[in-house]
């Protein structure tokens, strides 16, 4: 029997060796860790017949005592496609499979929606799964957060979950990448700025792996408010367009749009519904009601179905995520803002003056709107963890005017925060990293969760 190794035992990994076993593939885990969570991992794992090897790097040797009937690799998306070991091993004849593909391979039978996007694509995903629950269709959302795509194909194929009628799935560029036949019924393209870069380059070698996501669509559906996407449209797919804003005469059309009144008026079928049923703020997120819409529409809902649907939605954990009061300022949570572009939306949904807290783990990105937002809102920026004082360096020669103030980590910055919030009369407080969360935390959820710790003791009760 040929033999498939698992590389790693994150999220992906795990569901990606159980999937293979419940397959009746021969399945071996190799992990580089060898820490108590590895630990109880692979003893859970090999209790259920998976043979896991604990302190094994990933390095073309550490493959050798499986070589003889080794078939193929999968890898998660924290690993780069183009690793050296991994394009060894294909230099050898082996295939490189990422766990998206397996997901892929178990669930094509079910129609799926991939969205991807620098940013909101994770509100889009949350809002279309709930909207088509709302309407009765079964479609859970997985991919890129929450469930992982293999670990939601095990469930289904063991019936331990219904059979979805359709799946909204969040695809990473990471992903998309290591998954190159995933073929959508539907793809949502929601933005495109620089992001990644350190792991795919270039702007246009990202753009290129997003776009392939759409190609392979049957329909796409993207964002014509986006920049980059406007820019590049006569280069892409056929397909839907959304925009929040009336078109222009001169401008190209659009299948969804926002009238002067605030009504969702389609191209085919005129007015909809009041925008405002969404009580999300910022103009981002008008766009991501339009995204959905077209995406629901196309599904079958009809306007009232839609309307309702968003009308209920209750909103993301982590995005713009209201925390309520302390006894002088709202208190949100963006912790997912985890790029300058991502941070810069959040804070034009606010309303100023603002304290921000900013830092993490860097990411190379063009922080000049960023910066803009920050001189136009906010009253002091606190920035804490790996990143703040190049963070620190980049707003004072910004010309900010505001307070600047840097410390170690998050428990220290949301004292200064609070502080500072009562000083300066703020009207709110806002977690807005700009940065990825893995220079103190597993991932930008854990990050706001702490941050929502943190804040209780100030938060206003009655």
């Amino acid at each position: 029997m040929t033999l498939t190794i698992v590389v790693g035992l994150g999220r992906s990994g795990l569901g990606a060796a159980r999937l293979l076993h419940h397959q009746g593939q021969k399945v071996v885990v190799l992990e580089r860790g060898t820490g108590p969570d590895q630990t109880s991992c692979a003893a859970t794992l090999q209790a259920e017949g998976i043979q896991v090897e604990l302190g094994i790097p990933l390095e073309i040797n550490s493959f050798e005592p499986w070589r003889s009937d080794l078939d193929a690799v999968v890898v998660g998306p924290g690993i780069p496609w183009d690793h050296p070991t991994l394009n060894g091993l294909r230099q050898e004849g082996v295939q490189i499979r990422g766990e998206i593909e397996l997901a892929w391979e178990a669930l094509n039978d079910i129609p799926w929606v991939g969205i991807t996007g620098t940013n909101g694509k994770t509100t889009v995903t949350h809002l279309l799964s709930h909207v088509l629950g709302h309407a009765g269709i079964v479609a859970p959302m997985g991919g890129n957060m929450g469930v992982s795509a293999a670990d939601m194909a095990l469930k289904i194929r063991r019936g331990e979950t219904p059979k979805p009628d359709w799946l909204v799935m969040e695809l990473s560029s990471y992903q998309i990448e290591a998954g190159p036949n995933l073929a959508p019924s539907i793809g949502i393209w929601t933005t495109l700025t620089p992001d990644h870069l350190e792991r795919h380059g270039t702007l246009e070698a990202y753009r290129a792996i997003k776009h392939s996501l759409l190609q392979r669509s049957s329909l796409a559906i993207f964002n014509g408010d986006d920049a980059d996407l406007s820019a590049h449209r006569p280069s892409l797919k056929r397909g839907m367009w959304v925009k929040a804003a009336p078109p222009c005469h001169d401008d190209p059309p659009a299948d969804f749009w926002i009238d002067d009144a605030g009504t969702v008026q389609a191209r085919e079928g005129g007015a909809m519904f009041p925008a405002k049923v969404l009580a999300m703020p910022g103009a981002h997120n008008r766009q991501n009601l339009l995204l959905v819409t077209a995406a629901a529409a196309q599904i079958g809902l009809n306007a009232e179905q839609i309307a309702q649907g968003l009308e209920s939605f209750p909103g993301v954990p982590h995005r713009l995520e209201n925390l309520g009061s302390t006894s002088s300022a709202d208190v949100f949570n963006d912790s997912k803002a985890t790029n300058y572009d991502a941070a810069a939306v959040g804070l034009q949904a606010m309303a100023g003056p603002v304290v921000v807290l900013a830092g993490g783990q860097t990411k190379r990105g063009n922080a000049t709107g960023w910066l803009a937002e920050l001189k136009s809102k906010a009253c002091a920026v606190v920035l804490f963890g790996a990143g703040a004082e190049e963070l620190d360096a980049l707003i004072r020669q910004s010309n900010y005017q505001g307070q600047v103030h840097r410390c170690t980590d998050l428990s220290a910055a949301v004292a200064i925060a609070v502080r500072a919030t009562s000083e300066l009369q703020a009207s709110s407080l806002l977690l807005s990293p700009a940065c990825a969360s893995f220079d103190q935390y597993q991932d930008f959820e854990a990050r706001g969760d702490h941050f929502r710790d943190l804040m209780q003791p100030h938060m206003h009760v009655g």
